[in-house]
């Protein structure tokens, strides 16, 4: 977070053209300053140029687009492909064509230089002169640093454009490829703002981007790296999340599964706006028991969202109708929304965007996301995921969602280990093992911490069927029941008699 404190008036703010942009912006753009956008090629510099210069056609403006490496087909090819018309944006090609190839165009007593930066800047300036634009994009700096041969004549003619500029009411964005130097503090130095766009390749998967304001002279913006996507029709910002931005009192109350058992194990259910850590082994019911909340609350017409990093929607529908819980009635409905997460596609930002956005916008009360692993693998680092998930998780507390986090363990029975421990993040933690008992693998579950209120300590044994899910009495006479090879200190069989069916 940055800001200048000198001025206590708040200045009036322009669209870039992205909204989410603005957003981490603190509402937009400054008009009628010098901005540097920063990147290198590919990354999005060109497609956020003509964003911001078409936001100010429809705002009625004069814009300009000025290349000076590219030609002005390939400008509107590149607008053409995000299915946007450029009639009402002027584009200015400053390319030397062939006729400078031939021998009787090259120079001998002047530099190079001298010559093809006066013609260039002559050359917008008359143009900017004829048309009076209110917005102006220079793409991009790499030639403009070349003609000019030294960094101090660089930097002079820089200057001059700025106040050129400023006395004429326009805001300039200029373009910059990084092909030249990592970074240019000649131009850094004079920018009212800076924006850089990076771009990484993962090991697997689509390439990733990101940007960060570098600086934003008298403006509180939004610090740190913050996730975009450059999809048909320009870019899409998805700043990054900060829960203490959003505090607000969100209603009580607890939300019931409908299953009897598992409800009284939970002290009457789970709390508003709390989260809940489901665990255990690969297939003890963890999916099961979060698609059951999510029903319970579509069937009260209430919205409920599920991601899915692991299973198919296809899957999960077919399997629910199977313990006689149809969720493709609640689909239809549009109560319950079930999306299936590709995290060799998504960017974490993304995708904490998207569960902010069911939660604030669409009043999801309970919000499901299938499995943890599956959202580590969506992380570039794995080091990053609590903190992202903590801010996460405190959103969506402060807006009262609910929310239950699958969390799948290594292993069957004995020793259980965990590839992402998030217990100490979560509100409420339900526990499900396997266990051994008369010639049988059984299930069980218990709930080893509720915040929110009191819960039952007791350890019970589930069963999964065509009924959906039972919960038995708490097996008072096993001990051991989560070593997963329990002691059986009573009489007779006090197990549930239709699991062993």
């Amino acid at each position: 977070m940055s800001a200048d404190l000198s001025s206590p008036a708040t200045p009036a703010f322009v669209s870039s053209g992205v909204p989410g942009l603005d957003l981490v912006l603190g509402g937009g753009i400054t008009p009628n300053r010098f901005y540097m956008v920063e990147g290198i090629p590919g990354s999005g510099k060109t497609t956020l140029g003509l964003q911001f210069l078409m936001a100010g056609a429809r705002a009625g403006e004069r814009v300009l687009y000025i290349t000076l490496s590219e030609t002005e087909q390939e400008i509107r090819a590149i607008a053409v492909s995000h299915g946007w018309e450029l009639d009402n944006v002027q584009v200015l090609e400053v390319v030397p064509d062939e006729q400078t190839l031939l021998p009787s165009e090259q120079y001998t007593v002047f530099q190079p230089d001298e010559v093809e930066l006066g013609e260039t800047t002559k050359a917008i300036l008359a143009q900017v002169e004829q048309i009076k634009p209110a917005r102006v994009v220079f793409d991009s700096l790499s030639e403009l640093r070349l003609l000019a041969g030294s960094p101090l004549r660089y930097r002079r003619q820089m200057l001059g454009l700025k106040q050129f500029f400023a006395g004429r009411q326009c805001t300039v964005i200029v373009l910059d490829d990084r092909t030249a130097t990592a970074e240019d503090p000649q131009l850094q130095s004079i920018a009212h703002g800076i924006v850089a766009l990076e771009q990484w390749h993962p090991a697997y998967g689509a390439e990733r981007r990101r940007l960060r304001v570098v600086k934003y002279r008298g403006v509180h913006f939004v610090g740190g790296f913050h996730d975009f996507r450059i999809k048909r029709g320009g870019l899409q910002v998805y700043p990054r999340l900060v829960a203490a931005d959003h505090r607000r009192i969100s209603a009580s109350g607890s939300l019931v599964s409908g299953v009897e058992g598992l409800d009284q194990v939970l002290g009457g259910g789970l709390e508003r706006g709390t989260s809940t850590l489901v665990s255990g082994a690969p297939g003890t019911g963890k999916s099961t028991i979060a698609a059951f909340f999510a029903a319970a609350a579509a069937e009260r017409g209430e919205r409920a969202v599920m991601y899915l990093f692991d299973e198919g929607v296809a899957t999960l529908c077919k399997r629910m109708k199977g313990l006689g819980r149809d969720l493709q009635p609640l689909i239809d409905s549009g109560r319950l929304s079930v999306q299936q997460i590709d995290p060799a596609e998504l960017s974490p930002g993304e995708f904490a965007h998207s569960v902010a956005s069911m939660s604030r916008d669409e009043g999801a009360s309970v919000i499901v996301i299938d499995s943890l692993n599956g959202y580590l693998n969506a992380m570039p680092d794995e080091k990053f995921l609590s903190t992202q998930l903590h801010e996460l998780l405190t959103f969506l507390g402060h807006h009262g969602t609910t929310t239950l986090l699958v969390s799948v363990q290594q292993g069957l029975i004995g020793h259980m280990t965990s590839t992402v421990d998030a217990s100490y993040l979560a509100d409420t933690i339900v526990l499900l093992r396997y266990f051994e008992a008369a010639g049988r693998v059984r299930q069980a579950v218990s709930v080893l911490k509720k915040r929110s209120g009191a819960h039952e300590r007791t350890i019970r044994e589930m069963n999964i069927g065509s009924d959906g899910i039972r919960v038995g009495e708490p097996l008072r006479d096993f001990h051991g029941v989560l070593t997963g090879v329990p002691v059986y200190q009573g009489t007779g069989d006090p197990l549930m008699k239709d699991a062993a069916r």
